[in-house]
């Protein structure tokens, strides 16, 4: 596919657009779209009418707003309905968010939705007359960098930041004559859609990957490296046969057992110190890491000295049993670690790398024991039941060095795919600014593609 760029340029005077076809004009979008925030919130009201509600998410999640989502009940007066039901053509942007990348992200209403109203934190955008703007085209230049910028630039708060009614309106579009619009609406269609198509074959490539390095770690902790040994029962239905020559039992014969405590965070004495203390801010970084070097926080002596927290020693395997189960890693050097987490520390037996490959391994088990509605745990007691099997040292070190190689090779194909869908994203936000803005012309494009279907 070639693309070429029209024939004249002129200046937008617009800071970020630079210069624009001369035969397209600047319009405010408050000249050419009715723009107006929701105010119907997600609770249902004695008196008012029962509403479907197109929410946040519903908006920051799709590209197109249509019947068959699962939306939301709640209630509204007639009024808001009748101002905030969504129709044919409509855009819908949220207006706020807890950072300014995600405003004004948008997503487009194919067709009239009667009954489904728009929420709060969002606003509507929707054309005053057909012959001066589509919908599919204000749904594109929502989804531009020149746009993305722009709204970020706009967008104003401390905690949460959001949209004035002001900056909204005020947004200066660059706007082609109609039948441009028309033909910019389908060629990004279609581009874009071929675009994420490739998007979801890495997606999933990636999620494919992911089950095969869950499935090494698993296979080489509890089968081992040679399929030819002898097998026997283990007596845990979750194992099934091990290596006959292997102990199979519980984890705290093995390693020693450690639960973490927090310091008084009400005394400054105790917090800001050079001690790194795992907490569950933590989480994030144990999910992939090996080795665990820096935290979040640290506390001082004096904080281990006037609470219950131990100073565990390097080569500790932590563990969290509170909110996210089963994140885990090493400890490189000392350290302490909060009441969510226990520390295991291995007995001549237990090699720590294996044990944390045991331990990412038992996730459906751990699953299986957790408690708690809103925020998941573990009991300690629970916890004290946890078996595995244990292979000679020097077949652990064997088992560990051929995982990581293993996984290595799986992690760099994980990592090309994920480099391929950025840059497939960064491709697609960069078709779409050229196209609004003009810098390419896609009326050639189009046609010859119109001719080829009629072929």
């Amino acid at each position: 596919m070639t693309l070429t760029r029209h024939s004249a340029y002129l200046a937008s005077g617009i800071e970020g657009l630079g210069n624009i076809p001369s035969h397209w004009r600047v319009q405010r979008l408050k000249h050419i779209c009715e723009v107006f925030p929701s105010n119907v919130d997600k609770k249902t009201h004695e008196g008012e009418v029962p509403v479907r509600l197109c929410n946040y998410t519903d908006v920051y999640y799709r590209e197109t707003i249509t019947a068959d989502l699962e939306f939301m009940q709640a209630s509204a007066t007639q009024e808001q309905i009748d101002r905030f039901t969504l129709r044919a053509g409509d855009t819908i942007i949220t207006k706020d968010s807890e950072t300014a990348d995600d405003i004004a992200i948008a997503a487009y209403v194919p067709e009239n939705l009667t009954g489904v109203v728009c929420g709060y934190h969002l606003a509507m955008v929707r054309p005053r007359s057909p012959n001066v703007v589509i919908g599919p085209f204000i749904k594109r230049f929502f989804d531009s960098r020149y746009a993305r910028m722009a709204f970020e630039v706009r967008a104003n708060g401390l905690t949460r930041v959001g949209l004035s009614q002001y900056e909204l309106d005020n947004v200066d579009v660059p706007l082609p004559p109609i039948d441009e619009q028309r033909a910019i609406a389908a060629f990004l269609d279609h581009q874009t859609g071929k675009i994420d198509a490739l998007v979801t074959e890495q997606e999933r490539l990636i999620e494919l990957l992911k089950e095969k390095r869950q499935a090494v770690i698993t296979h080489a902790v509890t089968k081992g490296l040679n399929s030819s040994v002898p097998m026997t029962d283990s007596g845990v239905q979750s194992l099934g046969a091990v290596p006959s020559h292997w102990k199979v039992d519980r984890i705290k014969w093995f390693a020693r057992m450690e639960s973490g405590h927090t310091p008084d965070k009400k005394v400054p004495a105790y917090w800001d110190g050079d001690i790194p203390w795992v907490s569950l801010n933590d989480t994030g970084y144990l999910k992939n890491h090996e080795y665990i070097e820096e935290t979040a926080h640290a506390i001082t002596e004096a904080g281990i000295a006037n609470s219950s927290a131990h100073l565990l020693p390097t080569g500790t395997v932590v563990f969290s049993r509170d909110a996210t189960i089963g994140r885990c890693a090493i400890l490189a050097r000392p350290m302490a670690c909060s009441q969510h987490f226990i520390g295991w520390v291995c007995g001549p037996e237990l090699i720590p790398e294996y044990l944390l490959l045991r331990l990412r391994s038992m996730t459906p088990e751990l699953d299986s024991m957790t408690t708690g509605a809103t925020v998941k745990t573990i009991g300690m007691p629970e916890v004290r039941t946890l078996r595995t099997p244990i292979p000679p040292a020097e077949e652990q070190r064997a088992i560990v060095e051929a995982v990581k190689r293993e996984t290595g090779r799986i992690d760099e194909l994980m990592n090309a795919a994920a480099q391929a869908v950025e840059l497939l994203h960064e491709r697609r936000v960069a078709l779409i600014t050229a196209a609004v803005t003009g810098q390419i012309d896609v009326r050639p494009e189009v046609t010859k593609s119109a001719a080829g279907q009629a072929a």
